[in-house]
């Protein structure tokens, strides 16, 4: 599956208000988020190291303790195990990488 068309590929709510399109290769995953105002990530850790880069709109994330706004054009880096959330301020749309494959995406 060396080309995807994000466009055949079915979104899904793994959380309120924030919509996931995943794609997953051999050793990692990448996922397409749509993400409405207002909506709110708990706090959670999990073993995949992950690389978050805002695409648009402004997101507030916090993590382990220290809070960031994030607009379009930055990037957070999420090591394995820490603790992290976040709140959509407007609505956004975020890439997220995921080392090793997130099995829970699937």
């Amino acid at each position: 599956m060396p080309f995807v068309e994000l466009s055949t590929i079915e979104e899904r709510e793994i959380v309120p208000g924030f919509h996931g399109t995943f794609v997953h290769a051999e050793n990692m995953s990448a996922t397409f988020w749509r993400i409405e105002a207002g909506a709110t990530l708990p706090e959670h850790a999990h073993i995949n190291e992950q690389i978050s880069v805002v695409i648009s709109g402004k997101f507030e994330m916090t993590l382990d303790g220290e809070i960031r706004q994030l607009e379009a054009g930055t990037v957070a880096v999420i090591p394995s195990n820490m603790k992290h959330s976040g709140r959509a301020i407007t609505d956004c749309q975020i890439m997220d990488t995921f080392y090793p494959v997130r099995e829970d995406y699937k």
